[in-house]
């Protein structure tokens, strides 16, 4: 499933992004790549960013963004 898709409070495993190598160094910088478990802390169902928690660091991640994650609930 697409990041975008997740649900609150939630942990998730991230399988593989599907993006360009602009978007795979900025998600790596974040500590957001291929094995890393995130949890979903806040997410607007409308509009607005994705707020995740990696590492015990918040990070806000735009809808686009997330929709290029692909994730598997943990």
């Amino acid at each position: 499933m697409k990041l975008a898709d997740a649900e609150n409070g939630k942990n998730y495993r991230v399988l593989s992004i599907n993006g360009g190598r602009g978007v795979v160094s900025n998600l790596y910088s974040l500590g957001i790549y291929p094995g890393s478990v995130i949890k979903v802390s806040n997410k607007s169902f409308f509009h607005g960013p994705l707020k995740v928690s990696i590492n015990g660091t918040q990070v806000a991640l735009g809808r686009g963004i997330s929709e290029k994650v692909l994730v598997e609930e943990v």
